[in-house]
């Protein structure tokens, strides 16, 4: 009886926790596993202009490009690239070549193959649409949005972390078809954080 007795204190102290103040830290991200970077099943464009750089494998760069010469930056392999196709649209310094394109083609979940390209000199972007950013349900301490922002780094396909807007968090991956957004709403609550898709179907 008295071991019965001691169990049930042991769980119930475990349960309940101390009287301290203290709390147990959220381990955001380990509610649900993230999914796998998808494939798209169809068509896909940048969301708007690129850079192409090259420095002895083509590769887009979707997300922040280094301001040197040349610029610095890496991002998924490009196949079908001709720079020939290219001439006098884009800069070079030795063997390193990039240009800014906006670019359509198909996705695989790790490769962008191309199928046409728009330079920058002949591009005119659209306006943005106007996105209506949703309140959650349940708001976040600043100090718990930035601690989510750094969570969302590990994202399959993230370009860095996350960057806090309000009651937001929002983070930018290569390409999303709603699966990862889906994990997201599950794992922090539905629109704490906003999955902006750097290639668009």
């Amino acid at each position: 009886m008295k071991t019965t007795l001691a169990l049930l204190c042991l769980v119930l102290f475990a349960a309940c926790g101390s009287d301290d103040g203290d709390a147990t830290a959220i381990e955001w991200g380990s509610v649900v596993p993230a999914p796998y970077l998808p494939a798209a099943t169809g068509p896909v464009h940048t969301d708007g202009l690129v850079t192409v750089m090259d420095t002895g494998t083509p590769e887009v760069c979707l997300g922040p490009v280094a301001e040197s010469y040349p610029p610095q930056c890496s991002g998924p392999e490009l196949l079908g690239w001709d720079w020939a196709d290219h001439r006098q649209l884009f800069e070079h310094q030795g063997d390193v070549r990039w240009g800014q394109f906006a670019l359509t083609g198909t996705w695989d979940g790790e490769r962008l193959t191309v199928e046409s390209a728009v330079p920058a000199a002949s591009y005119d972007a659209a306006p943005p649409p106007s996105l209506a950013v949703p309140v959650p349900a349940v708001k976040h301490s600043t100090a718990e949005l930035a601690e989510i922002a750094d969570d969302v780094a590990s994202i399959p396909g993230a370009q860095g972390s996350g960057d806090v807007r309000g009651h937001n968090v929002v983070v930018s991956v290569v390409y999303d078809d709603g699966s990862l957004q889906d994990w997201a709403d599950t794992t922090y609550g539905d629109g704490v954080v906003l999955v902006h898709s750097m290639l668009v179907s």
